[in-house]
């Protein structure tokens, strides 16, 4: 038999022998088994969830009475950010942005409602999901097995008799990193079991999944690299699991948590109050269309009677205050539409920042990739946010439109008795308006922006690949 495989086998039978290493790979599993089913069924869950509420403000939007239409502007509708599936294996930022709207006229709502300012404060430190179980756990079950593998042979004196016997160092590294390999191959089986449950689900996309899958047995083969290249070089096992814990611990804990912290130093964003202020400050410079002496607003009303050739807008044949709204609201629309991009740029810009530090962390490489593969990541919240934004565009300005054909300007000004009733329009028509659906992107968006990250762990697995060869070469000179 193969000198690699006599030593694989050997390792695996010493890390079978070993209790805590068997009753640990075993907590490890039923871990990951739970994440899956508890992750799974809390993804169902608020779907449900969603999809419930949802259909509630659909209903109480279609049955709205006889309205004015400018009224039903002012009443908006709620919309619900929907979960693609793969939001069961890594839920990314959902928790953390929120996952409700309200939509109205002359206004851009936030997202509301993420559940990490309704629940407990553990949530912050990572939820029990696939990803997380596989991102921060199974390398730390990995370094308690593995770490002693090269350097337990050196303590003991039992590497070179290993050498005399036939079996070069090339041999017994490669020995030994198959058998971490196979154990950390079965520590990532069950994660992918939620797979198995979420391909059978609509809009189930085999590109991500795939590139999901890819990326974290790269991540779980760079961590077995890491760990027999420590174990090689360090003299005494103690050493090389002090040394790993610590590469864990910043790789792992550290940077990650504080990524965040230094891009939000280094690129501030303004909060919502900042935000409205300087909103409602430049409102004020778009113009009063309520003031006939407003210059905008007067070339503005000029320019609608030219187009219809009338002098007054009693003449024109449709409601020059449906008109109105509807430049009023492309008028504010533009200005939140600018706001947004300043935000949005801003927090590019400190995900940018982040992504940096994944040069430095596969751990930030890893989780930028699951989360891009599942449309969970900043990009998808921002997708959500900019069809929300479209659609209440497009409700407001069919509402305002309405006014302007529907309803009479003579009506619309009126201050008779029976001027309220007259300047409705049917409860039919609110039925008649679109809902919200939400698109989600094509697996082949979700894989490219991926993809890059899987460069990145690629590197990662190569460079740690180079420094254990390097090790074992070293190993055999002594």
């Amino acid at each position: 038999m193969n000198p690699a495989l006599l030593v694989a086998r050997d390792e695996l039978r010493l890390m079978r022998r070993n209790r805590v290493a068997v009753v640990a790979f075993a907590l490890l599993v039923l871990l990951t088994l739970t994440a899956v089913v508890t992750a799974w069924s809390h993804r169902q869950g608020i779907d449900a969830l969603r999809t419930r509420h949802q259909a509630a403000a659909d209903r109480a939007f279609d049955a709205q009475p006889d309205r004015h239409p400018h009224r039903v502007v002012h009443y908006g509708t709620f919309i619900f950010r929907p979960l693609g599936p793969l939001a069961a294996f890594d839920p990314g930022v959902d928790a953390f942005t929120g996952n409700s709207m309200f939509l109205e006229g002359h206004r851009q709502n936030t997202a509301n409602f993420g559940d990490v300012r309704q629940s407990s404060l553990l949530i912050r430190f990572g939820q029990l999901t696939p990803a997380f179980v596989l991102q921060a756990v199974a390398p730390l079950l990995l370094i308690f097995l593995g770490y002693g593998a090269i350097a337990r042979e050196r303590e003991r004196g039992t590497l070179r008799p290993l050498m005399l016997q036939g079996a070069s160092s090339g041999q017994i590294v490669a020995g030994k990193l198959v058998a971490l390999g196979l154990v950390a191959l079965l520590a990532g089986l069950p994660a992918m079991l939620g797979f198995a449950l979420i391909a059978g689900q609509p809009g189930a996309q085999s590109a991500p999944m795939a590139l999901i899958a890819i990326g974290y047995g790269v991540y779980l083969a760079l961590w077995s690299a890491l760990i027999l290249f420590l174990s090689a070089l360090m003299r005494r096992s103690r050493d090389a699991l002090i040394a790993l814990l610590a590469l864990w611990a910043v790789l792992v804990v550290l940077l990650p948590r504080v990524a965040p912290d230094a891009a939000g130093a280094m690129v501030p964003l303004s909060n919502r109050l900042q935000t409205d202020i300087a909103i409602a400050r430049d409102l004020r410079g778009l113009g009063d269309s309520h003031d006939p002496a407003d210059p905008h607003f007067a070339r503005f009303k000029q320019s609608v009677l030219d187009r219809y050739g009338v002098t007054r807008v009693e003449e024109l044949p449709v409601n020059y205050k449906g008109i109105l709204a509807v430049e009023g609201e492309r008028l504010t629309s533009d200005l939140f539409d600018r706001y947004a991009a300043r935000s949005f740029d801003a927090q590019v810009r400190q995900n940018d920042v982040v992504h940096s530090l994944g040069l430095l962390s596969p751990a930030i490489a890893l989780r930028t990739l699951s989360m891009a593969a599942a449309g969970t990541d900043f990009a998808g919240h921002r997708r959500f946010l900019e069809q929300a934004e479209a659609y209440r565009f497009d409700l407001v300005q069919r509402l305002n439109r309405l006014q302007a054909n529907a309803v009479s300007y003579a009506d619309d000004t009126a201050r008779d008795a029976d001027a309220d009733r007259r300047k409705r329009v049917s409860e039919q028509t609110w039925q008649a308006m679109p809902d919200f659906r939400f698109r989600q992107p094509a697996g082949s968006t979700l894989a490219l922006a991926a993809l890059p990250w899987l460069g990145v762990l690629a590197a990662w697995l190569l460079v740690a690949a180079a420094a254990l060869v390097f090790a074992t070469r070293r190993l055999g000179g002594r």
